[in-house]
């Protein structure tokens, strides 16, 4: 049986090559940090992950890749996510403002500004995001 099976699936960007280099940085064991909109929650009606679950991350072609845990979840202002976590998102960031430069891209991007309903969308230092901490408890395998 595939340790994938019967988890929600835990999906990292848009599917494509974003997607594709942050599930391999996940897999490397390099990304063990991730940070979304808590809008996007709240538009999406998705409740916010909680320690201790599991979820199964997919690629872009959606297919289950590997189990992952939730570690840690915190609600936070943008402005104060730290250095550490920063770092933990493995996608070889050197400071804070590098890190949330990236992730300003990425959320006034057009898609995530169509899944949120507004074509303005921007953040600031009070939007609140949700800085999570997971571990690869198992590789998903070859072949599923």
């Amino acid at each position: 049986m595939n340790p994938c099976d019967d988890l929600p699936p835990y999906q990292m960007a848009f599917p494509g090559p974003l997607r594709d280099q942050l599930v391999a940085a996940v897999l490397s064991g390099r990304k063990t940090s991730t940070t979304g909109l808590l809008a996007a929650y709240r538009v999406e009606g998705e409740p916010l992950p909680e320690p201790g679950q599991r979820s199964a991350l997919v690629d872009s072609a959606e297919r289950p890749v590997a189990v992952l845990e939730i570690t840690d979840v915190r609600v936070l202002p943008l402005a104060e996510v730290d250095l550490r976590h920063a770092l933990d998102e493995g996608e070889g960031y050197a400071s804070v403002a590098e890190w949330r430069s990236s992730h300003e891209g990425f959320w006034h991007g057009p898609q995530m500004r169509e899944l949120l309903g507004d074509p303005g969308f921007t953040v600031g230092d009070d939007t609140l995001v949700v800085a999570e901490r997971f571990r690869v408890v198992e590789a998903a395998g070859e072949g599923g």
